[in-house]
Formats: structure tokens, C-alpha cells, sequence
């Protein structure tokens, strides 16, 4: 294994993607969407996924996201439809004079959803993106990860919220080291203890400097998701670096909010471009994979159930 490591080879990840162009697709997107009370959503979120994505590349060659806005609806009328049963549901008991199981009952099933909605997603999003013709891939298991993740709630739950770094690193590593990019496997190592001090230590600094650290809190963040992420294929490795400061963090974040307060929220399309810009240029990638050796080994998945609840339980940050 060591004489393969010793050959290292760089990977060039970059987006190349335009704020006027992001914008035409948002402004358009919005008006279709308040034209037909809601329903071209689907198509909406489908059209800036594959601008995002094909703006994206590796090595010159862009990735591609080939899910549908027609796959995307019949996910979004059964997320609708899950969520007519648990406000009926609610109504009903509530309708009985049960309200204190009502809602006892209500957030039961809320909960429950989550995990639900988290794998199917993942599964869907994998499953529908690609570069140069090797599918993305989710193999977890879906009765195993809800089990899990209530056991974290559970513990999240009984320990007032402490557990949570715990719960946040056991669900990332869980969901990340099941995705497979052809034959290559994907490999997360946080650790809660870890993660829990980078947090304690980024609260009280920031407390301590009126703010003012929160910005290199995000730069230790960051860094954390990135350094621990890696890719391996056979006896090859990829390992992810993160090359952002604190200074370009308050670069970043202080433009950004300048932006979008003196264009009345208008800007954010040139917001989520230079994030996006920012995210690839501190990202470094170097290991001893041939991407060119890569083989098919992913199927198709088209029920977008899964990434339409993840939508209305607005869990973008899991992904």
C-alpha cells in the first residue's frame, strides 16, 4: 500500500457558475412558481440543481444532475400527501379534546419522518448525479438508519441537547460512508468528542470577543467537515484539505451580508455563486486514484419522495 500512496496526484475542483446567470434562472423560476400557486416548484428546484451542477467540475469535466421536475412533483404530491395525514392526525385527537396526545403524538411521527426523508433523499440526489457518466450512489440501509437515529435522539433527548455533536458525527458518518462514486467509496472520521470541544471552544471565544471569532469558528468548522472527508478505491485514497482562514471567512460572509441588505435580497443568486466559488478554491484534493479507471457500479433510483420532505423539513444542512 505505501508504494502506491508514494505517486500523488492533484484533482482540480472548480464552479464556474455566473451570479447574472444563476439569477435569470431564480427570477424566472419564482415567477412560474407564484404563477402556478406552487406546483412548478419541482421543475424549479430541478433547473437550479443542473445549472449548479453542471457549473461544477472536476478536472475540466462537469458534473451533471439528471433528475426531472416531473420525478421531482410525484415526490412532492406524496410529501404532501404524508404531511395531510399527520395534520389530520392531529385534528382528529384534537377534535377528541385529546390535545396533549395530539401533539405528543404529532411530534412522535415529525421525528419519525426525519429519518425517512434523510435517507430517501440521499438515495434520490446520489442516485441522479454523475460525472463524465459514472453515477453517484447511496447504500444505506433504510430501516437501520431510522433505528439509529432515534437511538441519537434518544440520547439527545435525555441529555438536554449535549449529545448532539455526537448525533451530528455518527449521522455523517453513517450517510457519507455509504455513498459510492462508481466503485470509489466515500469515508467520513468525526468524531463527537471532537467535534463538541470545536464547538464549546468557538461559543466561548466568540462570547468572550463580542462576535468577532465567530468567523474563525466557521473557518475550524469547515476545516473539520473537510479534512475528515476522504475517498478510497482498491488500495487508492483521496484525501480532502481545507485551505480557507478565518480572514477569508470574514471576507466571504461580511460581502455577502453587505450584498444581500443593499439589494433587498436581490443579490443572493451572486451570494450563493461567490459561497460556491469560495467553497471549490479552498478545497484541496490530493491522493493516488485514477479517475479515468472509474467503473458503473450504481443503479438508477427516480422516487424523489425522500428529497421533496427533506424540502418541507428543511434539512439542507444534513446534505
Amino acid at each position: 500500500m505505501e508504494k502506491s500512496l508514494e505517486k500523488r496526484v492533484e484533482y482540480a475542483l472548480n464552479y464556474n457558475g455566473k451570479g447574472s446567470d444563476y439569477f435569470g434562472i431564480i427570477i424566472v423560476n419564482w415567477l412560474l412558481t407564484v404563477v402556478t400557486l406552487g406546483i412548478y416548484y419541482p421543475w424549479a428546484k430541478a433547473k437550479q440543481l443542473q445549472y449548479i451542477y453542471n457549473s461544477t467540475s472536476l478536472n475540466d469535466d462537469s458534473f451533471e444532475f439528471h433528475g426531472t421536475g416531473k420525478e421531482m412533483f410525484k415526490g412532492f404530491l406524496k410529501a404532501i400527501l404524508i404531511f395531510l395525514v399527520l395534520y389530520g392526525v392531529l385534528g382528529l385527537f384534537i377534535y377528541l379534546k385529546m390535545p396533549i396526545t395530539a401533539l405528543l403524538l404529532f411530534y412522535v411521527l415529525l421525528i419519525a419522518i426525519f429519518p425517512i426523508a434523510i435517507h430517501g433523499s440521499y438515495r434520490y440526489r446520489m442516485s441522479r448525479s454523475s460525472w463524465r457518466g459514472i453515477r453517484f450512489g447511496y447504500r444505506g440501509d433504510r430501516k437501520e438508519f431510522t433505528l439509529l437515529f432515534f437511538k441519537w435522539i434518544f440520547f439527545t433527548i435525555i441529555t438536554l441537547g449535549i449529545y448532539g455533536p455526537w448525533m451530528a458525527m455518527n449521522m455523517r458518518n453513517y450517510l457519507l460512508g455509504n455513498v459510492r462514486f462508481g466503485d470509489v467509496e466515500f469515508e467520513y472520521d468525526g468524531d463527537g468528542t471532537d467535534y463538541f470541544a470545536l464547538n464549546i471552544k468557538g461559543y466561548l471565544l466568540t462570547i468572550v470577543t463580542l462576535g468577532i471569532y465567530g468567523f474563525w469558528w466557521q473557518k475550524d468548522l469547515f476545516e473539520y467537515y473537510v479534512n475528515n472527508l476522504s475517498l478510497t478505491r482498491e488500495d487508492g485514497k483521496i484525501r480532502f484539505n481545507s485551505t480557507a482562514t478565518g480572514g477569508d471567512f470574514f471576507k466571504l460572509i461580511t460581502l455577502n451580508l453587505l450584498i444581500l441588505i443593499f439589494t433587498l435580497g436581490l443579490g443572493y443568486a451572486w451570494v450563493v455563486t461567490r459561497t460556491l466559488k469560495f467553497v471549490f478554491e479552498h478545497v484541496e484534493a490530493e491522493g493516488n486514484i485514477n479517475l479515468d479507471a472509474l467503473t458503473q457500479t450504481e443503479e438508477n433510483y427516480k422516487d424523489a419522495t425522500g428529497e421533496d420532505l427533506s424540502d418541507f423539513l428543511n434539512l439542507d444542512s444534513v446534505m
